[in-house]
């Protein structure tokens, strides 16, 4: 069987090579990403300018030492240009976001940092004309923080609380927009503390560094020379015309921007509908959507669970999905798209796509790949998830025999605690050998081994398991030999083979197993040890392929249902004889696990 898509996908946030070429990684840069590259450049910005502020809780002066230094930085003319054009560019983008936008299903914070970014032009306005379009129109910028500082606490006391929102309202919204960047990041775990006391931290220790220098400003002021030599008043004409632009025109035009994106978003729905609909089908259900919708914003839309850990930014591509049957018709991977296909692996399988980047125009059908419950904690943490290869198992049942006796002379609690105690005995036991516990029924556990290992290495850690089952039970009836009327018994089953490994069941309720025959006949394997009387029944197959000599164990042929050819099998009454055979054969390594278990 070919596998239609990787076995082990690694749902981490795409990580850059650095040996990439420099066009691979240009082809990687979309709107998001100039976005969030110009939100980090004015975010600079904003911390230096609210570092200055704290400092007010010092004293003035050291506001000012530090301004000297913060002006000449931010003045040299590429890094003045380069501030304001990402200003002007993130603006724009943020307007285009909101025009791109196909549903308003926001979170809360996802709501609370599109209304903090909105307002940030208008809480900015005032303070932008009387710092900066001031300077830009007739040359009266202030030199030093004495005319903001007068003028706020001396002669407008009422823009003290605007200033302050403004500087919240910046600062939450900035803090949002790196939470989002961020959270994918590996160090993001250790590193998320240190960020948020910083966050927190800054606007209070800003807002009180101002107010520090702002009082130390108007007892300053009442010195008349101080007021000559610091300040420099602005014309009421001036002053009149500064007052029109930020007060007036800029927040009308700025409505108006606004009403633009709407009026044609209001468009575009009208223009999409007559284009038409097209059908979507999920695993359970169909819809049907206008075209230009993505396949993550028809989930949105009609409420359809779907991992999306960045939002539809093209970043975490954990909203991927397998696109089944005819993919003539779906329009090619973008630049961005087909960078994190390639970052995760699979940009060489044309059936897995990225659902906030595929935006069909006919009718698809699309297997969602990853849980809807994937968030960033499981993403920073790297889980993988199976969904489906061919891949060659050793199964290991081993079954609790008596339990319901057991039951029967015991309280619920007993029972409960014996039968775990010999699952753990068991669990155990495979992973000393290098397996992995897989599934419990019962009083019964099943165990895979060859998962990260070839078919020899598997085999010989299965047959090793089986010996720590034995160890371990041996070591647990003698802990509760006078709570026991008899030692605990069990059975064990082991044979190997081609199967699928794959994630199976539904939604949230998931389990990550093996199918196939060999683990049927694993199974079956274990249910004869009743009628053969023994402990432990190992098909010559896994004998062969680990390169263990069996002959001083019974050869038996046998029948197993559901196949129409006999088996060769290997018994044993005390697995814990291959231990023996696995040193005879040179596995020393495995061998001493027994030791160890002990």
């Amino acid at each position: 069987m070919t596998p239609q898509a990787p076995a082990f996908v690694d749902v981490r946030a795409p990580r850059v090579d650095r040996s990439i070429k420099l066009p691979v990684l240009l082809r990687g840069i979309g709107v998001r990403q100039v976005r969030l590259t110009t939100g980090l450049v004015m975010f600079t910005y904003i911390f230096s300018h609210f570092f200055n502020h704290a400092l007010g809780n010092i004293s003035y002066e050291t506001m000012e030492a530090w301004l000297r230094f913060h002006v000449w930085w931010w003045r040299i003319p590429v890094v003045n240009y380069t501030l304001y054009t990402a200003a002007c560019i993130h603006f724009s983008l943020g307007l285009w976001a909101l025009y791109q936008r196909r549903h308003f299903r926001y979170t809360a914070i996802e709501i609370t940092q599109l209304v903090l970014g909105l307002s940030i032009p208008l809480w900015l306005a005032s303070h932008f004309g009387a710092v900066r379009l001031n300077g830009a129109l007739y040359g009266l910028a202030p030199p030093n923080y004495a005319g903001p500082l007068y003028a706020y606490w001396v002669l407008r006391p009422h823009m003290i609380a605007v200033q302050f929102i403004l500087l919240t309202v910046a600062w939450t919204h900035a803090c949002i927009g790196l939470y989002f960047w961020l959270r994918l990041k590996s160090f993001f775990s250790w590193a998320a503390p240190i960020l948020l006391a910083v966050a927190v931290l800054m606007p209070p220790l800003a807002m009180i560094g101002a107010h520090h220098g702002g009082r130390e400003v108007a007892e300053l002021g009442q010195d008349p020379d101080w007021r000559k030599k610091n300040l420099r008043g602005t014309p009421a004409a001036q002053r009149q015309v500064i007052d029109n632009i930020t007060l007036f025109y800029f927040p009308i035009g700025y409505a108006a921007a606004i009403i633009l994106v709407f009026a044609a978003r209001g468009t575009r729905t009208l223009r999409e509908r007559r284009r038409g609909l097209f059908t979507i089908t999920y695993p359970d259900r169909q819809v049907r959507v206008p075209k230009g919708l993505s396949i993550l914003e028809a989930s949105l839309r009609y409420k359809i669970p779907h991992a999306s850990v960045c939002g539809g930014r093209a970043r975490c591509s954990t909203c991927r999905v397998r696109v089944v049957g005819d993919r003539a018709t779906l329009p090619p991977p973008s630049g961005r798209e087909a960078f994190v296909l390639d970052r995760i692996g699979v940009s060489a399988n044309p059936s897995i796509r990225l659902a906030c980047q595929l935006r069909p125009q006919s009718d698809v059908s699309v297997i969602p790949l990853l849980p809807p419950s994937m968030n960033a904690d499981l993403l920073r943490k790297g889980r993988r998830m199976n969904i489906g290869k061919e891949r060659y198992i050793v199964s290991m049942f081993v079954d609790m025999r008596g339990s319901t006796r057991l039951a029967e002379a015991r309280l619920p609690f007993d029972v409960v605690f014996l039968i775990n105690r010999f699952l753990g005995a068991c669990s155990q036991a495979a992973l000393d050998a290098g397996g992995q516990p897989n599934q419990f029924v019962g009083d019964g556990v099943l165990a895979l081994f060859g998962i990260d290992a070839d078919p020899a290495t598997a085999c010989r850690q299965a047959l090793q398991a089986a010996a720590n089952v034995a160890t371990n039970v041996d070591h647990m009836n003698r802990q509760l030999a006078s709570d026991l009327p008899e030692p605990i018994q069990y059975g064990l089953g082991i044979h190997g083979g081609d199967v699928i490994i794959g994630d199976i069941g539904f939604r949230d309720h998931t389990v990550f197993t093996a199918l196939g025959d060999p683990v049927n006949v694993a199974a079956r394997l274990q249910d004869m040890t009743k009628t053969l009387d023994c402990k432990a029944i190992v098909s010559e197959e896994v004998f062969v392929t680990a390169s263990v000599a069996a002959d001083a164990l019974t050869r038996t042929e046998i029948a197993i249902r559901g196949r129409e050819e006999p088996m060769i099998v290997r018994t044993a009454v005390d697995p814990s004889a291959f231990a023996s055979l696995l040193e005879r054969a040179g596995d020393r390594t495995l061998a001493g696990a027994v030791s160890n278990a002990q």
